[in-house]
């Protein structure tokens, strides 16, 4: 809270949905700070009394005996508004670790802190393998590769796929033996992969698996967010109507005020609206894909049909099979958990190639990124090496890789 008079917010901050990031109170006299929408005040994290509160909700869900804990935007909590401090505040990591002691820390939890502004550095302190902080944290970098810098994220750019593949290398080595990545395509704040960077029309089922072998051939803890497994697609919605996201209704207002082409706005809102994650999950091929009987708060995609938990449960080729083959396989070789990662050509437009390498074993990730035909050098020196999973059967000795293929090969040292 803030004193000040009503007109007069204490500075010009803007909130992330856009408008002032202060609201005034009349029977107060004050402003509030929030940092998002004007339903969700920023908590006082420098008031002590607050923090036990916090901390009191948190041990009440561990004596439930909850797993775990996401915490959102977790890097805003030591914030100073009056100095336009939002992200990584000069008492961030005090709080966090305060927080661990008088919570985390007296149960066996997974923890994962949601950190926009998180680099490999910040990150060794979130995820300490000491266990002061968190687990690990959610960070994205790779996932804004596509926003120019000094551009908002509607404003549409080609994903630049070699920035891609360095940055995610660059997260694996800067923290492997000192820290913990999280590994994900998608959340509720982001599109479907596979109609963001993937191929949502012919290749689906394939892009879909290619993009999941990458992720899951990596070192850390893999999310999968609903409907993922299915190669769930982005929302198929016409109209403005049908969304609901306050983020994508305010830019789709403003930018409308601004004189923007709707077509042009529309687009950025098919590509980069966080509804298109938001609809109801696809179980199966019945009224509303079997989610509910009622009316659900957001329309079901219109590709339930064909796209439905029921239709790919069972069925040996399915995204959800293939999922479930991968969760198998760091399950069954360490190597998944430990061993050291490589990149291999990484200036090469197209294919995405990484080794993983422990005392007795290597392993070998290979994918196409795109819908073209590409060579693959390295894999002619793998000839001989076992096929742990492939998105396609792989001829002997064979470089060239079809659009979207990948797989995973493995061999002794």
């Amino acid at each position: 809270w803030r004193d000040g008079k009503e007109g007069v917010p204490p500075n010009d901050m803007k909130a992330a949905f856009g408008g002032s990031a202060w609201t005034w109170v009349p029977e107060l006299s004050q402003y509030y700070f929030h940092q998002f929408s004007v339903k969700q005040p920023d908590l006082n994290w420098d008031n002590p009394k607050v923090r036990r509160e916090i901390y009191d909700m948190i041990l009440w869900w561990m004596a439930l005996g909850v797993g775990g804990f996401r915490l959102d935007v977790i890097d805003q909590i030591a914030k100073v508004p009056d100095e336009k401090i939002t992200a990584n505040g000069p008492k961030l990591h005090e709080y966090i670790r305060e927080m661990s002691r008088e919570t985390f820390q007296k149960g066996d939890l997974i923890t994962v802190g949601e950190a926009w502004g998180a680099t490999p550095e910040l990150a060794k302190l979130y995820s300490n393998p000491d266990g002061s902080e968190f687990s690990m944290v959610f960070q994205f970098q790779h996932m804004m590769l596509d926003q120019q810098e000094g551009r908002e994220k509607w404003d549409l750019c080609p994903l630049p796929f070699v920035k891609l593949k360095k940055n995610l290398a660059g997260w694996q080595q800067a923290l492997y033996g000192c820290g913990w990545n999280s590994l994900f395509w998608n959340n509720h704040d982001l599109p479907r992969i596979v109609s963001h960077w993937g191929n949502d029309g012919v290749y689906r089922e394939k892009s879909a698996k290619m993009l999941a072998t990458i992720l899951h051939g990596m070192q850390g803890t893999p999310y999968i967010y609903q409907g993922e497994e299915l190669g769930m697609t982005n929302a198929d919605f016409e109209s403005i109507d049908q969304f609901r996201d306050i983020e994508t209704l305010n830019m789709y207002r403003e930018r409308i005020e601004k004189g923007y082409d709707p077509e042009d706005v529309m687009r950025s809102v098919h590509a980069k609206s966080r509804d298109n994650a938001r609809t109801p999950m696809q179980w199966d091929d019945s009224e509303n894909a079997g989610f509910t009987t009622g009316t659900p708060w957001i329309g079901v995609n219109g590709n339930y049909k064909t796209i439905n938990a029921a239709s790919q449960v069972g069925r040996p080729d399915s995204v959800f099979s293939y999922y479930q083959k991968l969760i198998g396989l760091r399950k069954a070789y360490d190597i998944f958990a430990d061993g050291y990662f490589e990149l291999l050509m990484p200036e090469d437009p197209q294919i995405f190639v990484y080794t993983r390498t422990d005392e007795l074993t290597e392993m070998l990730v290979y994918a196409n990124f795109y819908d073209k035909e590409a060579d693959c050098p390295v894999l002619s020196d793998w000839a001989d090496a076992q096929c742990l999973i492939a998105n396609e059967d792989r001829a002997p000795k064979r470089t060239a890789l079809h659009a979207y293929e990948a797989g995973i090969l493995v061999r002794k040292r």
